[in-house]
C-alpha cells in the first residue's frame, strides 16, 4: 500500500517525540522520556544492535522503530528470524512523501513496514527515511532512493514494494520483479509524489479510446 502522511499508514510517526531506542535520553525536540516507550521490542532490538542509531515513537498504541536505510535489512532479518521477535507476517509496505509537511521530518520520503506476530497478537512498525539527490518531477533513477527488498523474508512484500516503486519512485534492490503495478510501464512520473499535480499532466484528458473492435 502507498499512502500520504495524512492517511495514517504509520500513525506513530506523526508524534514529534523521537528517542534513541533503549536509552533514557530526551527527545530531540521535546522533553519526553524514552522510558515512556512501552513496547518491549525497542529494548530487544537495541540490545541486539548496541552500536546502531535508532529512533522510536509511540502514538495511540502504535509503536514504530525508525532505522537508518543502511541498517534496514539487518534489522528486518532480526525481526523476522530471531525467536524474541518472530514477526512472521508483513501486513503492509507503505510509502510516504513529506514534501511541505507541517512538522519537521528526517527525510523527504519514508517507507514504513507493518509487521505482525500472531502468537503474541503483536503489531510493530519499522520505518526508514530517504532524501532524493535528483529532481523528483520525473522518473530518473535516483541512487539515493533505493532500499533492499524484504521479499526474501516475507514473500508477500513483492506487490507492495512494486506499488511503492510505482507511486513514489523508490526502488528495491533484490526484488524479483520490480515493475510498475498500477500505472503503465512508460508512465512519465510517480504520481503520489507531492510535486505531481493533483489533476495529473493530461492523463485524464489524453488517452486512446478502446472500443469493441480493439478486442
Amino acid at each position: 500500500m502507498s499512502t500520504t502522511p495524512t492517511q495514517g499508514a504509520t500513525p506513530a510517526t506523526t508524534t514529534s517525540a523521537e528517542h534513541s531506542a533503549g536509552t533514557n535520553g530526551t527527545a530531540a525536540g521535546g522533553a519526553a522520556k524514552a522510558g515512556a516507550l512501552e513496547h518491549p521490542m525497542f529494548a530487544i532490538v537495541k540490545a541486539a544492535f548496541p552500536s546502531r542509531r535508532f529512533r522510536a515513537t509511540e502514538y495511540r498504541g502504535c509503536s514504530t522503530l525508525i532505522v537508518e536505510p543502511s541498517d534496514l535489512k539487518e534489522v528486518m532479518v532480526f525481526l523476522r528470524r530471531d525467536p524474541q521477535a518472530s514477526y512472521e507476517f508483513l501486513s503492509d509496505v507503505a510509502g510516504v512523501d513529506y514534501l511541505n509537511y507541517p512538522a519537521p521530518q528526517i527525510g523527504r520520503f519514508a517507507v514504513a513496514y507493518n509487521l505482525l506476530n500472531f502468537a503474541r497478537d503483536d503489531r510493530f512498525f519499522v520505518k526508514t527515511y530517504l532524501n532524493p539527490t535528483l529532481p523528483t518531477d520525473g522518473t530518473a533513477e535516483d541512487p539515493a532512493l533505493v532500499l533492499p527488498s524484504v521479499c526474501d523474508l516475507w514473500p508477500g512484500a513483492e506487490w507492495p514494494e512494486r506499488e511503492v516503486f510505482d507511486m513514489f519512485g523508490i526502488r528495491f534492490s533484490g526484488h524479483p520483479d520490480l515493475r510498475r503495478i498500477l500505472t503503465w510501464r512508460d508512465y512519465p512520473a510517480h504520481p503520489l509524489r507531492k510535486d505531481y499535480p493533483l489533476r495529473g499532466r493530461g492523463e485524464r484528458e489524453m488517452y486512446r479510446i478502446v472500443d469493441r473492435t480493439d478486442a
